[in-house]
C-alpha cells in the first residue's frame, strides 16, 4: 500500500505493470465480532485496506455518519461506495469492480 492506496502488480504480455487500485477504508470498534469477520475477509482475499477504529476518533465517527447516514459498524468504503454491515456479495461485488 502506498499513500493508502492498494497497489496490484500483474504481468501482462510479459511487461511488468503496476495499476493504482482505489482507497479501501473499514470502519470498525474493537468490540464488534462481524468487524473482526470483515478484517479477515478482506485478509483472505489478499485486499489490502486502512483500518479505522471509530471508537478511538471522533473525526472518523463524523466522517463515517457523512458518509453513509448510520452509525452502524463494520462500515466499507470501496470506490467511493459505503457498504453497511457484513455482506459479503456486495463486497465482492465491488471488489471486482476494482
Amino acid at each position: 500500500m502506498i499513500g493508502g492506496y492498494v497497489i496490484r502488480k500483474f504481468n501482462s504480455n510479459k511487461n511488468f505493470r503496476v495499476a493504482v487500485m482505489a482507497k479501501i477504508k473499514v470502519y470498525i470498534t474493537p468490540t464488534c465480532p462481524y468487524c473482526e469477520m470483515l478484517k479477515d475477509f478482506l485478509k483472505e482475499k489478499g485486499v489490502e485496506f486502512e483500518d479505522i477504529d471509530v471508537s478511538k476518533n471522533r473525526e472518523a465517527i463524523l466522517e463515517m455518519l457523512q458518509k453513509s447516514g448510520q452509525l452502524a459498524v463494520p462500515q466499507i468504503e470501496i470506490n467511493g461506495k459505503i457498504i453497511v454491515g457484513f455482506d459479503k456479495k456486495a463486497i465482492e461485488k465491488e471488489l471486482e469492480n476494482m
